[in-house]
């Protein structure tokens, strides 16, 4: 099941979120996130009228997230959008990440958004093959873009048009 993430989702969603962080190099950020701090997203992305949704198995537990919001600062940008979107170890090639995905690109388009960008870690092949299956095409790499780990890595810049 897809449904808006709620503030009390924060702590699940904050799992989710580091085990990515401290394990992988599927993002560049290398600090994890408190729940405090993912209370404050899920307010910032409701305030702003963009979407951040979560997923959750049969029993109710949370087993995924997705949210966007605006690609770069300023009027100008106001229908460029960009995703993130991470699922609990285990639960890839069941749909979940799809249907997440979907829900964003749906409340993104609905509320004007022209257009969905992703950035996908030069270090992640199935983020990248992910995104090309859901329709993203590759705009650029940019080299040595992020660091952690003790390396640079390559940013895959993608995108759809909603």
């Amino acid at each position: 099941m897809i449904r808006p993430a709620h503030e009390s989702d924060a702590g699940a969603i904050a799992a989710i979120l580091n085990h990515w962080i401290l394990n992988t190099a599927v993002t560049f950020n290398p600090v994890p996130k408190t729940e405090a701090e993912v209370r404050e997203m899920v307010a910032a992305k409701a305030a702003a009228g963009h979407g951040f949704f979560v997923a959750c198995d049969a029993a109710g537990r949370v087993i995924g997230q997705a949210s966007y919001g605006q690609f770069r600062g300023g009027v100008g940008y106001r229908t460029c959008m960009e995703h993130s979107i991470n699922l609990v170890p285990g639960y890839r090639g069941r749909g979940t990440g799809r249907a997440l995905l979907q829900a964003v690109e749906d409340h993104a388009r609905h509320g004007g958004a022209h257009q969905m960008i992703a950035g996908v870690s030069g270090e992640n092949p199935d983020g990248r093959a992910f995104h090309d299956r859901m329709g993203y095409r590759v705009l650029a790499v940019v080299p040595e873009a992020g660091f952690k780990f003790g390396r640079f890595m390559d940013l895959v810049l993608m995108q759809k048009f909603l």
